[in-house]
């Protein structure tokens, strides 16, 4: 197996609600969105605002930095294009925007508060099918 080949990992099932995000990551940003009603700042991509119930919803692209609240590290995935890798740290993320997801980590040292930032340099956006973090050098 090619592991720099993305074809071989699960993809998401592109939809409505999601596709401009995974868009964004497809050119490298990470994109949330915003209830026009409350202002609430939102992940995951929905139809409508999960706080006011509006359905006027817009997109903006965010900062793509954070801080790891909790993580784990995965020694047994549950798809063999991971099997590779291994271990894996899939981390619970808080962004500087306010919601929260969870996402891989490319690191094997990561803490809870650790800062974070999108790792959207060319090569990940290509490998990766969702958007992915880093270590961030600099606060």
């Amino acid at each position: 197996m090619n592991i720099s080949d993305n074809r071989a990992y699960p993809q998401p099932v592109v939809d409505r609600d999601n596709r401009t995000y995974l868009e964004g990551w497809k050119n490298g940003s990470l994109m949330l969105q915003q209830c026009a009603g409350c202002h609430a700042m939102i992940f995951y991509p929905r139809p409508m605002c999960p706080h006011c119930w509006s359905d006027s919803l817009s997109w903006i692209k965010a900062s793509g930095r954070g801080r790891v609240v909790s993580y784990s590290m995965i020694h047994r995935p549950n798809h063999p294009s991971f099997n590779d890798e291994t271990p894996i740290a899939l981390a619970e993320i808080v962004l500087e925007e306010g919601p929260t997801l969870l996402a891989r980590v490319l690191s094997q040292d990561v803490k809870s508060g650790m800062a974070v930032e999108l790792a959207n340099d060319p090569e990940s956006v290509a490998r990766y099918p969702l958007p992915i973090f880093r270590p961030r050098l600099s606060e």
